[in-house]
């Protein structure tokens, strides 16, 4: 009963790990978006109409980092430890950026107009950076990193090589593509028509960006494509999914559908992490660690389960939906 018991959280947090992910690239992707778009328009007005659609939820979409900081190290202390070597410099980066961001956010609308530009700076900058090295990061656990015994063994800068740089660069149009999306669904007038202007454009530079890093992928024989040429029905629904999306998000754009918009370019996000999950599963590391052997002993699994499990995560879950819900609709002007 106590293997069953073992067995049955170790799927549990893998799950609770998946979703956690998802949520955070899906939330905190778009106002990291926003913060990109914000960067390229040169309208002070619509800047400030940027900030006002995503000014009530992004400190609760960074939550999500958290929750999978904590889940990594209390449920899978082996896989936190490995990320964490591997990856110190790109998490050193991530959270410099996001620290940068959040600053710039409140500091701007506090500073003289001479030297708010250096805000707007660091607000653009810092979503940047962020969106870039959690791109490059995924590139490099694509890759593949180098663990001997269970511990890495490679160097500082091993995570940064031309493929992690490409999907670094590819996540930066992704999150730029979902943050769009929110900006159709929030806003109106002269900033959805941007918004749209803009949707369609990195809606066409995502798809060459993932166009081309699975084709990079199998003429690299990356770690992953073992699994497809085993199982090529694995990439079926992610490749139906995939098209439902593009397909949803370019009518959305031709009838200027605002609501359907973000759901149809969060579902092409879901369908890139479907994939991800069925090339991975069960490793975390393919070939050098799967999710049962990175698990904490039974009693540690136990007590987090009761503790973070049964009461933390439900509160993160049902608070993210009370301010979706609270902050629904379109984001109204200051005098209204």
């Amino acid at each position: 009963m106590e293997t069953i018991w073992q067995f049955d959280l170790v799927h549990f947090w893998a799950a609770a790990l998946a979703f956690s992910i998802l949520m955070y690239v899906l939330l905190d992707g778009f106002d990291l978006g926003v913060g990109m778009l914000f960067g390229i328009s040169g309208d002070a007005g619509l800047r400030d109409r940027m900030l006002r659609t995503i000014a009530p939820v992004w400190d609760g979409n960074e939550t999500w980092l958290v929750v999978i900081g904590t889940v990594l190290f209390g449920a899978f202390p082996a896989v936190y430890a490995i990320f964490l070597s591997a990856f110190y410099l790109p998490v050193a980066f991530l959270l410099g950026a996001l620290i940068l961001r959040g600053v710039s956010m409140e500091f701007r609308g506090r500073s003289s107009v001479r030297r708010r530009w250096f805000w707007n700076l660091g607000f653009s900058g810092g979503s940047f950076a962020a969106a870039f090295v959690q791109g490059a990061a995924v590139g490099a656990l694509v890759k593949g990193i180098d663990v001997e015994s269970g511990q890495y063994v490679g160097g500082p800068w091993d995570w940064l090589s031309p493929f992690a740089v490409f999907c670094g660069l590819g996540l930066v149009a992704g999150y730029a593509l979902l943050g769009a999306s929110w900006l159709v669904m929030k806003t109106r007038d002269d900033l959805r028509e941007w918004s749209y202007h803009w949707l369609l454009r990195l809606l066409a530079v995502s798809i060459v960006f993932i166009a081309i890093s699975f084709v990079w992928t199998l003429l690299a024989r990356l770690n992953i494509t073992d699994r497809w040429f085993q199982a090529p029905m694995l990439l079926i629904v992610p490749t139906l999914l995939l098209i439902a999306g593009v397909g949803g998000l370019l009518w959305s754009w031709r009838q200027r559908l605002d609501r359907l918009a973000y759901p149809m370019a969060a579902l092409i996000f879901f369908a890139a992490f479907i994939a991800f999950l069925l090339s991975f599963w069960p490793w975390v590391l393919p070939g050098d660690l799967r999710f049962d052997q990175a698990a904490a002993p039974p009693k540690s699994l136990e007590f987090l389960f009761y503790g973070a499990g049964m009461i933390v995560l439900p509160i993160v879950v049902l608070y993210t939906v009370g301010v979706y819900w609270i902050f629904r609709g379109k984001s109204r002007p200051l005098d209204e």
